[in-house]
């Protein structure tokens, strides 16, 4: 079977800048930095003057009304000096080099990436969102223990566990694929766990395309679900009921965190 990207909507992308600020409230509140200030920790880089190329894409399903716009929003929100290239694909390469741009964003159905054409450092998307979404949840100020349960083992969520175990984390992993599991088991040395097991947790990291995939039994008072997945994965009755600290945000977080990675 082949596997794509989990594709997002125009819908996903509405009020780009509103999400941006609602995502650093909420990463601040959790970790005591921004969304910046934890990619710069985590990579050790900071921008200069890098101008961004956007290209838009036309393969596969075509173009995504407000990708394009979206990326350059948040490439400014960040700080970048970026454009969108008039042209899409080969020729919006070569417009967006001749332009002047040191970073390539471009994406397709199965790619995502960033390039940095000056140090040659490329980033994919889904790596580099397990990684920032699992660094936020790591610095979770009021975690209680360093038991992690990350659900989802994908492309997204197999680099996020991994990010955990580096850091040292005590790391409990479920995914509805019994193979994605086994082979996270195998690789990364994660403790295999049941959703209905009544075990809490204070760091939750969830990376499915699916809602309402945490079960009560899991959340504890105050803790914090980092989660890049659409949709939401608990009902807002639960989040309420335990004051979760949700961090969740449809696309410039891990953005963010190619850009930062690639300078």
């Amino acid at each position: 079977m082949e596997i794509k990207m989990a594709l997002l909507t125009p819908h996903d992308l509405m009020n780009i800048n509103k999400q941006l600020q609602e995502a650093d409230s909420a990463v601040r509140r959790v970790t005591g930095l921004d969304i910046k200030g934890v990619c710069k920790a985590l990579y050790g880089t900071s921008q200069g003057s890098e101008k961004v190329g956007i290209v838009p894409v036309t393969s596969g399903n075509g173009i995504i009304g407000n990708f394009s716009a979206s990326l350059h929003a948040i490439t400014q929100y960040f700080g970048f000096d970026s454009f969108v290239t008039d042209m899409p694909d080969v020729s919006g390469y070569y417009e967006a080099v001749r332009n002047g741009a040191g970073i390539i964003l471009m994406a397709d159905d199965h790619t995502f990436l960033a390039h940095n054409l000056k140090n040659g450092k490329i980033a994919n998307n889904q790596p580099c969102t397990g990684i920032i979404y699992a660094e936020i949840a790591s610095r979770h100020l009021k975690a209680n223990s360093k038991d992690v349960l990350v659900v989802g083992l994908g492309k997204v969520g197999f680099p996020g566990a991994a990010h955990f175990v580096h850091k040292g984390f005590r790391v409990y992993g479920y995914d509805a694929d019994r193979t994605l599991l086994k082979r996270t088991v195998s690789n990364l040395g994660i403790i295999p766990f049941d959703l209905e097991n009544s075990k809490k947790f204070s760091i939750i990291f969830e990376a499915t395309p699916c809602a309402d995939t945490l079960p009560e039994a899991v959340l504890s008072e105050n803790c914090v679900l980092s989660t890049p997945g659409i949709p939401c994965a608990i009902s807002e009755e639960f989040r309420k009921k335990y004051d979760v600290q949700l961090v969740m945000e449809p696309l410039g977080i891990g953005t963010a965190s190619m850009l930062y990675s690639v300078l």
